[in-house]
């Protein structure tokens, strides 16, 4: 959710890169405070460079699917925003089609590919639920990679 504080922190990212008026989505990972603000440290400590999303989930709730070049201002638990990122690939498929590389890239738990599904079946599984249809592996699932834009300390090289 839009707040005075992200409108801030993207306010400033725009002023100090001579960015215009371009959209934004704000997101907080996961589905509990504390998990958002675990997810936000580790994109933060750069461990995290991807994310995955159920398909329906955007639809059901109305959120934009995020798109190639789309920003991100990125919050934790308690709405802070902590970093913009720039979604630079994006694929559909299905929950199983994930593979080594984006579970790595995901950087949750142990990075492996096992691990990665085994999370997300039981992450989606409660989002499913909330929304009112039914999980299976088929899923379509949203995996999206990006990159750290601002705030410059967490630039690579920053």
């Amino acid at each position: 959710m839009k707040t005075d504080e992200t409108e801030s922190f993207w306010n400033s990212f725009c002023r100090a890169t001579k960015r215009g008026n371009a959209r934004y989505e704000v997101v907080a990972l996961g589905d509990t405070p504390s998990m958002a603000t675990e997810l936000a440290e580790l994109v933060v400590i750069g461990r995290k460079r991807a994310t995955a999303g159920l398909l329906e989930v955007y639809l059901t709730n109305g959120k934009p699917i995020p798109e190639i070049g789309g920003f991100v201002v990125l919050t934790d638990g308690e709405g802070h925003p902590k970093c913009i990122w720039r979604t630079t690939e994006l694929r559909l498929g299905t929950l199983l089609s994930v593979d080594d590389a984006f579970a790595f890239d995901e950087g949750e738990r142990d990075r492996t590919r096992s691990s990665w599904i085994a999370e997300h079946q039981r992450f989606f599984a409660r989002q499913s639920h909330q929304c009112g249809f039914a999980m299976h592996d088929e899923v379509e699932t949203v995996f999206e990679r990006f990159v750290i834009v601002w705030p410059p300390a967490l630039l690579e090289g920053g």
